[in-house]
């Protein structure tokens, strides 16, 4: 039982650690981590490939 506190604990800290920007900015919100929003992915000419296929369909 005292493993599965901690276990829940543990992971309630690193969801609060993960979303301080989106819990404690006004209007923060999760970077966004898809290739169409990466400007280095898009310089480099890399696209999502769910994109690309509905393009090719």
């Amino acid at each position: 039982m005292k493993l599965l506190v901690l276990c829940i604990a543990l992971l309630g800290i690193s969801v609060l650690l993960l979303g301080i920007r989106v819990f404690f900015v006004k209007g923060g919100k999760f970077p966004n981590t898809h290739i169409h929003g990466n400007k280095a992915m898009q310089d480099k000419g890399i696209s999502c490939v769910t994109s690309e296929y509905k393009k090719n369909k």
